[in-house]
């Protein structure tokens, strides 16, 4: 095991901007394995500056800083696969006596959805030097019992939502955390990355089977089937004709 720190330490704030700009302002003087984790975020941050949506005291709005001694700069995509499975299977558990369990999946890159409805929303920020990640902040929203969404949003859905029972949010924050640091814990080892990423590509969405995507810059829509994530966390893809074609974040969007 990489790191010996094996409980997370949750910081619980009333109200703040954004988690994970409190928890960069604060990483200095904190362990792995620390969390911030906001009842209220009023500037919440999502990928490639998107908003997250989140009612005062309904969901989980946090941050985890993590300190990988394993991982290269180039190899930086691995944390998003290890956050994001341990993010799936704490919803496993979550939904464990519920159909849903079987249906939770990763969007790639790293959004989680429960069938064709978007459960939560990871932005993962890496502190590099040239040769080595200084510092990761993963910043996640979970919709757990927040049943109405007030935003352009097409598709979201929450625990509530699902089971029509309300949730104890610190409850499922420790069980958050302390399945993220263990399973950054366990994979922060180059001979595990392989089995990691197998785990991850089999709980992909859409995983199996061809599905309509539309080019970003073209607007070309096609039909293809998932073959690969590349280790940069590129989407790859072939479609119907057998061409293989390889995409970045926001180069190709899944019609939905």
């Amino acid at each position: 095991m990489s790191n010996i720190i094996s409980q997370p330490v949750i910081i619980r704030l009333p109200q703040g901007t954004s988690s994970n700009s409190i928890l960069a302002s604060k990483a200095r003087d904190l362990p792995h394995g620390a969390v911030i984790s906001l009842v209220e975020q009023t500037a919440g941050r999502g990928q490639r500056g998107n908003t997250w949506e989140a009612a005062p005291g309904m969901n989980l709005t946090l941050s985890m800083l993590l300190r990988p001694r394993n991982v290269k700069p180039n190899e930086q995509f691995m944390l998003s696969e290890m956050i994001s499975l341990a993010i799936v299977r704490f919803l496993q558990t979550m939904l464990a006596d519920t159909p849903h369990a079987s249906r939770i999946a990763i969007k790639w890159p790293n959004d989680i959805y429960v069938g064709d409805h978007k459960i939560c929303g990871i932005l993962i920020e890496h502190s590099l030097s040239s040769a080595a990640i200084t510092h990761t902040i993963a910043g996640i929203g979970i919709n757990i019992n927040q049943v109405q969404f007030l935003s352009p949003a097409p598709n979201p859905i929450s625990l509530a939502m699902l089971t029509g029972r309300t949730f104890d949010l610190h409850r499922a924050e420790t069980l958050l955390a302390q399945n993220i640091l263990d399973l950054v814990n366990r994979y922060d080892n180059p001979e595990l990355f392989p089995e990691l990423h197998a785990l991850y590509i089999n709980q992909l969405w859409r995983r199996k089977g061809a599905y309509k995507y539309m080019e970003a810059q073209s607007g070309r829509i096609f039909t293809a089937s998932i073959t690969d994530v590349l280790p940069t966390g590129h989407l790859q893809l072939t479609d119907t004709d057998g061409h293989t074609a390889t995409y970045a974040f926001k180069e190709v969007a899944a019609v939905i």
